[in-house]
């Protein structure tokens, strides 16, 4: 299968830390070179959050350029016609006003605002590893804060075993949804231990302000650990479940897209090696790390399972 990707970027063109820090600058350059690059700059204009502070839990490795993580995506409910696609067509999604809808095997189930999503925690930048199971990598710097604050906001039951998430599927402004591929709405899924997790986070924004549409906006998971096909985008609805939720690509492709999707460079895609990928930006191969290098975290989650059949 062949991957189209942008030219490679030189190490002097990735945002060093000093420029992302000083967020009225990036602003005014975010917007320069979405222009540069040919792309159209969905970001909700001006809506950029002060005042953030960087989590522990970030890697301490360069972020790739804001024109890397806003051109080059997986976003099928806008096509499925290569990795620039979705920056194109993004634009036509609207993300106010937006509601989340929480329930299942809760005690408390409610209905959020975007807005009040926003005011739920303190918002924190997390610089993470992101690897797709395609065999390309990036390091991104989100904004967001950790799925549990939310979870905890609704009371899950005893009962509640699995976290189910579902996107937005407009046929309106999505042109991926008209086509018969996959069972719409695109539906991810995580145990409810996972989705607790301290790494797994709920991001509202990259480099220091909102969503770029085409990546997920105005709400998306990030669980770093697990192949980006798992990072649900656009979430209108969360829902409580005690049984495993049937997810997207799991039931398009069960044989190639398990339930967990760790990282594991031990376990191949059908059509891929998972032993090394391809950081967006550079030319070398590296080797994969095993839960992308987030396994002092989180293997002890899987103790005891056999990660060739739960993968």
């Amino acid at each position: 299968m062949l991957i189209r990707r942008p030219p490679d970027l030189a190490a002097s063109e990735i945002t060093p830390r000093h420029v992302f820090e000083r967020r009225r600058a990036l602003i005014k350059a975010a917007g320069a070179l979405a222009l540069t690059a040919g792309l159209p700059a969905t970001s909700r204009a001006g809506e950029a959050f002060s005042g953030l502070q960087q989590s522990p839990l970030s890697t301490t490795e360069a972020p790739n350029s804001l024109r890397d993580i806003s051109g080059y995506n997986n976003f099928v409910e806008f096509g499925f016609g290569g990795k620039p696609q979705p920056a194109e067509r993004a634009g036509a999604m609207k993300t106010r006003p937006w509601t989340v809808h929480v329930e299942g095997l809760v005690n408390r189930p409610r209905a959020f605002a975007i807005e009040d999503i926003l005011r739920l925690a303190p918002l924190e930048e997390r610089i993470y590893r992101f690897r797709c199971v395609e065999g390309w990598s990036m390091v991104i710097p989100w904004v967001g804060f950790p799925l549990g604050v939310l979870l905890r906001q609704v009371e899950p039951q005893g009962s509640a075993k699995y976290v189910e998430f579902v996107s937005l599927a407009d046929p309106e402004t999505m042109p991926g949804v008209r086509q018969p591929f996959l069972d719409w709405p695109y539906t991810e899924g995580l145990r409810l231990d996972e989705a607790l997790h301290p790494l797994t986070l709920l991001a509202v924004g990259l480099y220091g302000e909102a969503l770029p549409n085409q990546n997920g906006a105005p709400l998306r998971l990030v669980v770093p650990w697990k192949y980006g096909f798992k990072g649900g985008k656009s979430i209108v609805r969360i829902r409580l479940t005690e049984r495993q939720p049937r997810t997207t690509w799991n039931l398009a492709q069960p044989e190639e897209y398990g339930f967990y999707a760790n990282v594991n460079p031990a376990v191949s895609h059908p059509r891929w090696s998972q032993e090394k990928e391809r950081r967006i930006g550079e030319f070398r191969k590296r080797a994969t790390l095993p839960f992308n290098g987030y396994a002092g975290q989180v293997a002890q989650l899987y103790a005891g399972m056999d990660l060739r059949k739960f993968f």
